[in-house]
């Protein structure tokens, strides 16, 4: 018999949970609102315990989960969610209650990596060992994988929320995050681009000028990965980039604030193939915890 995965792309508004092996063998399918962990965390569990008596024991279960969160295996806090804003979730036990209930291996990690390990597996990383995974959306996170492992170290990457260039005469908006202002979160997610303009970023038209500026921004913090992390791809995706003019705005200034010091035919002739959307378009996310399921030990 197939070996069968269950997978959690556990997110701020909703949790997807799916049984099966990869994009083209998903069996079983649940999107969860994201309410109370007890709530929510039960109503995930009942649907993998409701396969289970189906279609047998799961090989193991991933979850892929907004943050911050514990990846450390050897913490009393593993597999939680930690210092999170959200309400009700602080130092929140995700995967834990899986573990106990199941008993099965559990892959843990952040929504971010996980995608960008499902985006390598079966996406627009297929045969890289170091790339990045940006989201664009209500936050801003990024992932991915450097020299094939994940990208874990203190704690894990935050990749939006690190200071950028910002020009307040241009641009007097103070930022929306809570704990930085003007952050990249703060200045270029989906909240941040409502509250500048007044109304919600998929409204505005192409020709406004909100999205020159997004595109400043975006490449900014591009340029930053390219020159600290040296990505073989750079994938960004998230509701914002789902407004597709915005690719070649980020591209080409990703181009010109590099100014020629990265001498890569990647960038200085085929910049449309490095700045790329996901291969797995909005589904990265829990197929990247099927993906994080099938690396559980």
């Amino acid at each position: 018999m197939t070996a069968l995965w269950g997978g959690i792309e556990a997110g701020g508004t909703k949790f997807v949970c799916a049984v099966g092996t990869g994009p083209d063998d998903i069996r079983a399918e649940v999107r969860i609102p994201t309410t109370t962990p007890e709530a929510t965390v039960g109503q995930a569990l009942a649907f993998f315990q409701a396969q289970t008596r189906e279609r047998g024991p799961l090989a193991a279960i991933g979850i892929a989960s907004f943050g911050p969160v514990d990846l450390h295996p050897d913490s009393p806090t593993y597999g939680f969610i930690t210092s999170t804003p959200k309400p009700g979730w602080r130092n929140a036990d995700v995967a834990g209650p899986f573990r106990r209930a199941l008993n099965v291996p559990v892959g843990f990690d952040t929504d971010v990596n996980g995608a960008a390990l499902g985006e390598n597996r079966w996406g627009a990383a297929r045969g890289l060992d170091t790339f990045v995974y940006l989201t664009i959306g209500t936050g801003i996170g990024g992932g991915g994988l450097i020299n094939g492992r994940l990208m874990r170290g203190l704690l894990h990457p935050e990749m939006g929320h690190f200071r950028l260039p910002h020009d307040l005469q241009a641009d007097p908006f103070p930022g929306g995050c809570p704990f930085h202002g003007d952050c990249f979160e703060g200045l270029a997610s989906g909240p941040a681009l409502e509250k500048r303009w007044g109304q919600r970023a998929e409204t505005l038209p192409a020709e406004h000028p909100a999205w020159a500026l997004e595109a400043h921004y975006i490449a900014l913090a591009l340029m930053n990965y390219i020159c600290t992390l040296s990505p073989q791809r750079l994938i960004v995706g998230g509701g914002v980039m789902a407004q597709r003019h915005l690719f070649p705005l980020v591209r080409s200034e990703v181009v010109r604030l590099l100014n020629g010091y990265i001498q890569s035919p990647a960038i200085l002739e085929h910049i449309d193939a490095y700045i790329v959307p996901p291969g797995l378009g909005d589904r990265a996310g829990v197929l990247g915890a099927l993906a994080l399921a099938r690396e559980a030990r």
